[in-house]
């Protein structure tokens, strides 16, 4: 009969997600790992596998428990709501935690070694998928009439996303929520109303 694991690994989960978040996937060692966790290499290697799939194992969470608000914000009524939505959502979520701002998925996609390709390739995968979501979000307020006849829905989608990632990129860098908050604000201000017109948002 097997030893039962003397630890929980849902809290072992939380820790080593607090880790990546706060040092990224190559930042962090095995050492950060289980001084973080309370539990030695071996426990990792069992309950979780390697470093790669304890990681995998983390975004899935995070995705999960941390950015359950772009889901909800799909659902909301008008296109110019879904965005500010997920602009807030995303803006209390980068500055929620001192020692961990800006956001786990973004960091991770971005440059690192050949060994952690597999990673980044995964996140920006991830990414997409989210980019797909607020295109088809898009699409149908085009056809609802909440977004001009013209309107490009990928160009939107796309414009939301980099300022989701820039606003990520600079919480990390040491922005203020009231900055993020008046990113967001001028954002909203170009957005397209139900019958407007911008230029270079038209297909």
């Amino acid at each position: 009969m097997g030893r039962q694991r003397e630890f929980d690994v849902e809290q072992a989960l939380d820790a080593a997600l607090c880790m990546f978040w706060r040092k990224g996937y190559e930042g962090t060692s095995y050492t950060d790992l289980t001084q973080a966790t309370g539990v030695e290499r071996p426990g990792l290697y069992s309950a979780f596998g390697n470093k790669e799939a304890l990681f995998r194992r983390a975004i899935e969470r995070y995705f999960t428990h941390y950015l359950d608000y772009f889901p909800a914000a799909l659902e909301r009524p008008t296109s110019r709501e879904v965005v500010e939505d997920i602009f807030r959502g995303a803006v209390e979520l980068h500055t929620r935690h001192p020692d961990r701002p800006g956001c786990l998925g973004i960091h991770g996609a971005l440059a690192g070694s050949d060994d952690a390709e597999p990673i980044r390739q995964a996140l920006v995968e991830a990414r997409a998928k989210g980019e797909v979501m607020l295109r088809d979000r898009f699409e149908r307020a085009r056809q609802e009439g909440d977004l001009p006849p013209s309107a490009n829905s990928a160009v939107l989608a796309a414009y939301v996303m980099t300022v989701l990632h820039g606003m990520a990129v600079q919480a990390k860098a040491g922005f203020s929520r009231d900055m993020l908050e008046a990113i967001t604000e001028h954002a909203l201000t170009t957005w397209l109303g139900s019958g407007s017109q911008a230029a270079g948002w038209s297909s």
